[in-house]
């Protein structure tokens, strides 16, 4: 009826690369172009250009973010962002902006927090990292 668990038993999994902060834009930091790929990401400096990201995107209380498009699993808005959000998930902080439209699956706000564009809320939104499609070159168009 009772037995001792083993130490594995115990353990909680890791969390998903989709779920966890493998690279940072520290505070200081200003970085124009586009950010594209596999991982987690937290901006707390400033970052002008796309992102398109199959994981987390932090934008921490000192981040600013200006973009056409965000598209990212996760969105975790607390600095401040102007451009659209395509995401699984989005949740904007007490102290976090957003100026731009949002496409999602999961929508959730701290009290406090600010928005000023639209929330369209779909059954289900697929993100691909840019990385994983292989664009075809003018060449390989002609035989």
């Amino acid at each position: 009826m009772f037995r001792k668990r083993n130490e594995s038993e115990n353990t909680t999994p890791l969390p998903s690369t989709v779920e966890r902060v493998t690279s940072v834009l520290g505070e200081g930091i200003v970085w124009k172009g586009n950010l594209s790929g596999s991982g987690g990401i937290r901006i707390e400096g400033a970052f002008e250009g796309d992102i398109q990201m199959r994981g987390l995107l932090v934008i921490g209380e000192t981040g600013r973010v200006t973009a056409n498009q965000v598209r990212a699993n996760v969105v975790i808005v607390a600095g401040a962002l102007q451009g659209d959000i395509t995401a699984e998930k989005v949740e904007i902080r007490s102290t976090g902006r957003v100026w731009g439209n949002v496409v999602t699956a999961a929508f959730s706000t701290e009290e406090g927090a600010f928005l000023r564009g639209q929330i369209r809320m779909e059954e289900r939104v697929e993100i691909t990292a840019a990385a994983e499609t292989t664009p075809i070159s003018p060449a390989e168009n002609n035989p």
